[in-house]
């Protein structure tokens, strides 16, 4: 009796269970994996693809001035690296090249530096110094570490419209004193700014490694801005 029993076991079909089961017609059982499913109103309200064009713009804005106030305040944070954008940088380089452009294409004066110039100088600086932080073992992403040094090109930015406004109030040994001051403060101040960002992503013991190339790169745009006559 129980060998009958055994063999009317092996003889039902193993997934036999599974007759039984019936899938609602209310679940989805096929798509696109390019499309997900939206699983409830919190999909719909994260979605940015039918907002208007306006608020894009004033969100993007936002974005933008917030990171400035970072520069304008600079203390250690992960604000300029958490949301990088490389629309502030590409501001202030067209900023600084266009105010430092002191002679037009046709002119054989050499009164400062060309826009394409100053363009290749800042992101050919960016790009290098980011490299070498990557060399260096650096965790920093490319893209990270040049939204950081060119947000923090802000302070120099300034320090350019105030000595434009002093060279055309005045000239003479005072000019100079007060052009000196402002590009040496506004220099420190970029530099303070980008180490307080890029220290924490850098080895201990190579810190300094990474610091100097920075301190070059901002002499370099220092230098260009002091010396600037119109």
């Amino acid at each position: 009796m129980a060998a009958a029993e055994e063999a009317g076991a092996a003889a039902e079909p193993l997934f036999a269970g599974l007759a039984e089961v019936s899938i609602s017609e209310g679940i989805p059982v096929e798509g696109e994996i390019a499309v997900p499913l939206r699983s409830g109103p919190a999909d719909e309200d994260a979605s940015t693809l039918d907002e208007p064009v306006r608020d894009t713009i004033m969100r993007d804005l936002r974005a933008v001035g917030k990171k400035f106030a970072h520069v304008a305040y600079p203390k250690k944070s992960s604000a300029l690296l958490r949301d990088w954008d490389l629309w502030g940088p590409l501001i202030l380089c067209v900023l600084l090249a266009l105010m430092l452009q002191g002679r037009s294409a046709d002119s054989t004066e050499d009164k400062g530096p060309q826009f394409a110039e100053v363009f290749v100088i800042i992101w050919f600086g960016a790009v290098v110094i980011t490299l070498n932080s990557k060399l260096l073992g650096g965790t920093i992403s490319f893209f990270q570490s040049l939204c950081v040094l060119g947000y923090c090109i802000l302070p120099l930015t300034v320090a350019l419209l105030v000595c434009r406004l002093v060279l055309l109030a005045y000239s003479g040994t005072i000019s100079f004193i007060v052009r000196l001051l402002v590009v040496m403060a506004m220099f420190g101040w970029s530099t303070l700014a980008s180490t307080a960002f890029l220290a924490d992503s850098q080895p201990p013991n190579r810190k300094a490694l990474v610091v100097y190339p920075i301190f070059l790169f901002y002499f370099v745009i220092s230098w260009m801005i002091f010396t600037f006559a119109p």
